[in-house]
């Protein structure tokens, strides 16, 4: 007997053979290194050389060949500013699964490519990744973004519209312009600030983006805090500070109708992530990173084909939070 299936169920069905659950990172060592020498990266890590304002550096990045039969589609994927490529180890899985190749990239100033003391910009940032994307033969790729990293693919795509077939921001800060509430600061007080940090400063700042914390994203905050307490610490920690200053002073809020490719939006409705909540009075943090209301108003102005999805109950970090309805919104969306 046939059992009639619907088209979304059907959907669903297809999903579920693929679907990647979560499972724990690695442990983190006592000493990671500067460009995390000492943590296994979930896949084979490549280096890309550079010179950025006279200096030579090397962009590191991870590219995934699709399983199976490839459907001829890359994805590019950004990380947030309190994270790097690894954390998206289940959906790079998920998406070579389905035929993807996938190319994860660590931005200059993070994770294990190098921390020069550069006046860093997105702009360095996106040219420097199209020069990556050019590199490996890419003319167009699907853009996939969490947080600092949502704020870096917008200038992506604003920059170089004809290289981006479709746009997924998930839970990006930026849209709003922290200038308007937050005070400016000296760069020498934010590497100070990093450099105090200890594991259970960053424990409790990593807490901040969950409704519901799970002990395994404890690893975040360790890989956070001890990046900073190495022998290299203050060149990590100078780096932290000047890509603290490109988010403060360079909003990309007021250019999200400029945007040409279809975007899928994805925000946790408790997700109350911003910049400089700690040099705010109470009374000005309670109106900062209001991202669920925020996006709303990101929604109407995104182009024809553009969808906009809210989770009831879930935070900063979705692809952690609820994996499952994650994968089968970025799936459904990016493979129309």
């Amino acid at each position: 007997m046939k059992i009639p299936v619907s088209t979304a169920g059907l959907a669903a069905l297809l999903l579920s053979a693929t679907r990647v659950i979560a499972a724990e990172f690695p442990s983190v060592p006592a000493i990671v290194g500067s460009a995390l020498e000492n943590y296994p990266s979930p896949f084979p890590v490549k280096y890309f050389p550079l010179t950025v304002d006279g200096q030579a550096v090397r962009m590191a990045y991870m590219d995934v060949a699709p399983i199976g039969t490839a459907n001829g589609k890359t994805a590019l994927l950004f990380h947030g500013k309190n994270f790097f490529g690894d954390y998206w180890r289940d959906t790079a899985q998920l998406l070579v699964k389905n035929g993807w190749r996938v190319v994860i990239v660590d931005q200059i100033g993070f994770g294990r490519s190098s921390k020069p003391e550069i006046a860093y910009s997105f702009y360095t940032l996106v040219s420097t990744t199209k020069a990556l994307v050019t590199q490996l033969g890419l003319s167009k790729v699907t853009v996939i973004a969490h947080s600092m990293g949502g704020m870096v693919a917008t200038r992506f795509a604003l920059t170089y519209p004809d290289a981006v077939e479709r746009l997924v921001l998930e839970d990006p800060i930026g849209m709003e312009d922290y200038r308007v509430k937050v005070p400016a600061i000296e760069t020498e007080e934010l590497t100070k600030a990093a450099l105090a940090e200890n594991e259970e400063s960053a424990l409790k700042f990593h807490q901040g983006y969950y409704p519901k914390w799970m002990p395994e994203y404890g690893v975040w905050a360790q890989l956070q805090s001890r990046a900073f307490q190495g022998g290299e610490g203050p060149r990590v920690a100078k780096a932290s500070a000047l890509t603290y200053q490109m988010i403060f002073r360079e909003p990309v809020c007021y250019e999200f109708g400029q945007l040409k490719c279809p975007t899928l939006l994805i925000v946790g409705e408790k997700d109350r992530a911003a910049i400089g909540k700690n040099r705010v009075s109470d009374e000005v943090r309670s109106t900062l990173g209001l991202n669920a209301e925020l996006a709303k108003k990101v929604a109407a102005q995104l182009p024809a084909g553009s969808k906009y999805v809210v989770y009831a109950g879930v935070g900063h970090v979705p692809h952690f939070e609820v994996t499952e309805k994650f994968q089968q919104d970025l799936m459904e969306f990016i493979d129309k």
